[in-house]
């Protein structure tokens, strides 16, 4: 048999999370018990749906806007997250 895959106790970072693809690999890591940060460039809105629907579904999720090109938003993400 067998075991099962699971990501309990990890975190996921999800770029481009907000629509499409990107909100499918960020639900699917959840329901594999990650935590998923949803990040989106440039729409709040877009990666607060996807986070409540994750949420909804029995997942953890946190919704971030930032543009990863730019190294002070990355820093201020991860400053934000600890």
């Amino acid at each position: 048999m067998a075991d099962e895959f699971t990501l309990k106790g990890q975190r996921a970072l999800v770029t481009g999370a907000d629509t499409g693809i990107g909100a499918g690999i960020a639900a699917a890591l959840a329901a594999a018990g990650a935590a998923v940060v949803v990040i989106s460039l440039d729409s709040d809105e877009k990666a607060a749906r996807v986070t409540s629907a994750i949420e909804r579904d029995g997942g953890r999720a946190l919704a971030y806007r930032a543009d990863i090109t730019r190294e002070d938003q990355v820093e201020a993400m991860f400053t934000h997250m600890r």
